[in-house]
């Protein structure tokens, strides 16, 4: 699923990261803990999550995700946006709480962690 269409399911913003509109995304993380992240999820993706703080970013670009949607209407600062873009990441906004846009995107073909505990 390309980050456009993510995009368009979560009725989100592209506000970084427009030139990776067409990349294919296979998994997504829904997260506001960035140790369960870290721990967890083994998947290049992406991060859906409601924490905004720079640390998200780090984390994102830690495990090589391709970008973070933040959720809940939440804002990147102008600094996660500039990390972003250093970092090569997408970041997309939207009103949507987390649970609702993890389950658009997972009934649309947007898959999970395959691992399971």
């Amino acid at each position: 699923m390309t980050v456009e269409k993510i995009a368009q399911i979560v009725n989100g913003t592209i506000v970084c990261g427009e030139e990776f509109k067409d990349k294919e995304i296979m998994t997504a993380c829904g997260s506001d803990m960035m140790s369960d992240v870290m721990a967890f999820y083994h998947d290049r993706g992406m991060l859906l999550t409601g924490l905004v703080n720079i640390q998200v970013i780090r984390t994102a670009s830690l495990l090589d995700l391709d970008g973070v949607c933040f959720v809940r209407g939440k804002k990147p600062t102008v600094e996660m946006i500039s990390l972003a873009k250093e970092d090569n990441l997408f970041i997309i906004e939207t009103g949507m709480p987390m649970f609702p846009a993890c389950g658009k995107l997972f009934a649309a073909g947007l898959k999970g962690n395959q691992a399971e505990r």
